[in-house]
């Protein structure tokens, strides 16, 4: 596992790993900071949950648009984009808030930090699959560094505001995550690794690539994708209830202060979860790997049921909970990595990061009002009841004949018959499929023939290079 762990860092590099911890931060800052900023600022807990909600709502909507632009025009410039117009856009918040500004500044400067955030954590991963190059071991390997990295931010950054705004203001909190994303989504967007985009805009290619997408039966709402989508949703509607109903709790068992240091233990059980997900045999498949994981959530959900005595029993369910949370992204971005064509994985990233949040936030406004209406642990009915959607969706759908592995030579080829059916080049590229495909029992490696036009083929084709009288492989058809 540690050798696993070594060749994903070396991979990438230990610079960018780095800002890719840094630049997450703000992430899991900014919501918590703004709440805690316009509640003080305003004298109403409605108002920062009104700010708040806008900032949930933009982050929803520009993440897979945001996403989608990096695929397009490349990580680099959209990065840099991105991180200027976020760290304006908080310093914004803080100056409209902290000015008395009327709340619909602060509202739509709320909304721009969502709508410009620049998706360190899904790029991040769709580059690390872009290094992998389909080796399932290394990609394993890399989702789950990445997952243990994602977890640490996810717990630091609320910590972190929390700390800033005791012993200074919440103001202070989102200045530091201002400077965080000026600084390390600017690093991390420059780094090298950082993916080149699939065509240069403003050229013949690139709107031959639009075109091509427009036409293309190769579309991101696969049915594969959409489950993966509602799973990650149900695990966001745990999430949304389950702080609250840690906040609930711990409120009437009379140790408020207590709320922040579960949420850190989750985040702990769940990182280290993350590290032994890489040491997990390739055999057991991901679908597989799925199931059981919604098993390990459901069961440890029903935990939370009869944690109320003390904090104690409290900590022990959230520990477990927290081992069934990272395996199970880790596995359903991993799975994404199948389903979705290469050209668009970034923005199928962060769509998904997207149904978290949207999921969290209606998890959170269900667990508020079972905890006004019901009791303090009540909003943990609303985690037991997503996680028993999540098992009954796994149970019955994450199979590995619905999760097989796409064929990227197939997939290139249909795509451009479908852009330019009846064309040379389409003719040509149907001829050269036809070309490497094995003949049932035959050993001999197929042999791709010159065929005219292939250069035109291989300008249309940018991803699938061709190299005359050169054998080349049968692709990948594997599961």
């Amino acid at each position: 596992m540690v050798t696993r762990f070594r060749s994903a860092a070396q991979l990438t590099g230990g610079g960018v790993l780095v800002w890719s911890l840094l630049g997450r931060l703000p992430n899991a800052m900014c919501p918590i900071g703004t709440l805690l900023l316009v509640t003080r600022n305003t004298d109403s807990v409605w108002r920062g949950s009104v700010v708040a909600g806008a900032l949930a709502v933009g982050q929803a909507v520009g993440g897979p648009l945001v996403g989608r632009l990096a695929d397009r025009r490349g990580q680099r410039s959209v990065g840099l984009v991105a991180a200027a117009v976020n760290t304006v856009a908080i310093l914004a918040l803080v100056a409209a808030s902290e000015g008395g500004l009327d709340l619909a500044w602060q509202i739509g400067s709320a909304a721009l930090i969502g709508l410009s955030v620049p998706l360190v954590g899904p790029l991040s991963r769709s580059r690390w699959v872009g290094l992998a190059d389909g080796e399932a071991e290394l990609t394993s390997s890399m989702l789950s560094l990445d997952g243990i990295v994602d977890e640490i931010s996810f717990t630091t950054g609320p910590a972190l505001v929390g700390v800033l705004a005791t012993l200074a203001s919440p103001a202070v909190g989102l200045l530091t995550a201002a400077a965080l994303v000026g600084a390390c989504a600017t690093l991390f967007a420059l780094h090298p690794t950082a993916a080149p985009g699939t065509t240069a805009p403003g050229t013949a290619g690139a709107r031959g690539e639009r075109a091509a997408h427009r036409r293309s039966g190769e579309r991101l709402l696969s049915a594969p994708y959409v489950l993966l989508l509602a799973g990650m949703g149900l695990l966001g509607a745990c999430f949304g209830s389950v702080q609250v109903g840690v906040t609930a709790t711990t409120d009437a068992l009379g140790q408020p202060g207590a709320a922040g240091l579960l949420y850190g233990f989750m985040g702990f059980t769940s990182a280290f979860a993350g590290i032994a997900t890489a040491a997990l045999p390739i055999r057991w498949g991901l679908p597989l790997r799925l199931r059981a994981g919604t098993v390990l959530l459901c069961s440890a959900s029903v935990l939370l049921l009869f944690s109320g005595g003390g904090v104690t029993a409290l900590a022990a369910a959230i520990g477990c909970l927290g081992v069934a949370v990272a395996p199970q992204m880790i596995t359903m971005f991993g799975l994404v990595e199948r389903t979705v064509p290469t050209a668009r994985l970034g923005e199928a990233m962060a769509a998904l990061v997207s149904a978290i949040i949207l999921a969290q936030s209606a998890g959170t406004f269900l667990g508020g009002w079972f905890a006004d209406h019901v009791g303090p642990t009540a909003p943990f009915r609303v985690t037991v009841a997503s996680a028993a959607a999540a098992l009954l969706l796994a149970l019955l759908t994450a199979t590995d004949r619905r999760y097989r592995r796409r064929s990227p030579a197939r997939a290139d080829v249909r795509s451009h018959a479908d852009a330019g059916a009846g064309t040379p080049a389409a003719r040509t590229a149907g001829a050269a499929e036809d070309a490497v495909r094995p003949v049932a029992g035959s050993t001999t490696k197929p042999k791709i023939t010159p065929t005219p036009g292939a250069d035109s083929r291989q300008d249309a084709e940018p991803t699938r290079p061709h190299r005359e009288g050169i054998e080349q492989p049968a692709p990948s058809r594997r599961a």
